[in-house]
């Protein structure tokens, strides 16, 4: 009542972008605990697979040896530092521009106006908002939203991408990876019986499509707006609500539904390892870069393993090849080479 009293001419320009970003903080307060939810679920696995031996690509092409759990840990990594960017964001809304009035002029409102709002909002929310020293710049500045949704964006690419990795993971049974089951969550297909599709992953790739999307009306709103008022503010703030509310239950949606129910295919891990002619890499130190290239390209030409190989031309014993294909001396960068 006092607040009503002191000022004599309420206004939108500045009521109504204080209340988004006051309901943002909190949006994206929300949004973090879901991501940090996920992340759990995430680490758990990383400890349950963190002895699954399994070969790693790049280009889709195969690499060299990693864990299961290593894999699941970056997942977790990755998450982690989005948390943080989130919550690097959510301080850019702090600042608000209640008592600008119109354009940030403060016309038509006591000049106490501000520091009394101020500290009753703060009171109230119990965060840290602050009126801006620079009223007219914060009525027309929507740079924190921009800031948001480029996070949000971020947030989105790399949780496709993780669920792309699931997808990949799990393809075949028979004709794929192969390499982790993911919760059977429909019976199977309308016209192919048996078969189950990574319907989780799917419906969360498609959540980081719209928050894609939306990034894109958010910043043309935010370009939009003319001199001292942007009036394209209620489409960005509505994307941004959209984006966050869509991204949190997502999180939880992948956590419960899908993450924690994955299970490992030990065996074909281990065997795509052994089997592939990736590890030509670990035994790279003993016999040379030039045998290591000349015993990859025959195994790929035959279909022979590489350990196979190393030992019919003589390069190695097999006591020496079990011992530098055990999991420990392939997946340990510190280890020096036994000659």
């Amino acid at each position: 009542m006092i607040i009503s009293a002191i000022m004599t001419e309420p206004c939108t320009n500045d009521a109504y972008p204080t209340a988004i970003k006051l309901a943002l903080h909190d949006y994206l307060s929300d949004l973090a605990k879901a991501m940090e939810h996920l992340k759990k679920s995430y680490e758990r696995k990383a400890e349950e697979f963190k002895n699954v031996l399994k070969m790693g690509r790049t280009q889709l092409q195969d690499a060299v040896p990693m864990t299961l759990g290593r894999e699941f840990k970056t997942f977790a990594v990755m998450i982690g530092e989005d948390i943080q960017r989130v919550l690097e964001a959510r301080k850019l809304i702090l600042e608000i521009n209640l008592g600008g009035t119109a354009i940030g002029t403060g016309i038509n409102s006591h000049p106490n106006y501000p520091k009394i709002v101020e500290k009753k909002i703060r009171e109230v929310t119990g965060h840290d908002f602050v009126v801006a020293e620079d009223l007219i710049e914060a009525t027309q500045d929507t740079g924190g939203f921009v800031q948001i949704s480029g996070v949000l964006k971020r947030v989105a690419v790399k949780l496709s991408k993780v669920c792309n990795d699931l997808r990949l993971l799990s393809s075949g049974p028979r004709c794929g990876l192969n390499e982790i089951n993911l919760p059977k969550m429909q019976p199977g297909s309308s016209i192919m019986p048996g078969k189950v599709n990574p319907v989780i992953p799917e419906v969360v790739n498609q959540v980081c499509f719209q928050v894609i999307g939306s990034d894109v009306t958010i910043t043309m709103a935010c370009e939009g707006g003319q001199l001292q008022l942007n009036v394209f503010e209620p489409v960005a703030a509505y994307n941004l609500f959209n984006s966050i509310i869509m991204l949190e239950k997502a999180m939880h949606t992948l956590a419960d539904k899908c993450i924690d129910g994955i299970t490992a295919n030990e065996k074909i891990c281990a065997d795509f390892v052994y089997n592939s002619v990736g590890i030509v890499t670990a035994l790279n130190p003993y016999i040379g870069y030039e045998n290591s290239a000349s015993i990859a390209k025959e195994a790929m030409q035959t279909g022979k393993p590489v350990a196979e190989l190393a030992l019919e031309r003589g390069l190695l014993s097999k006591e020496q090849i079990d011992e530098i294909l055990k999991p420990e001396n392939m997946l340990n960068p510190h280890l020096e080479a036994k000659k």
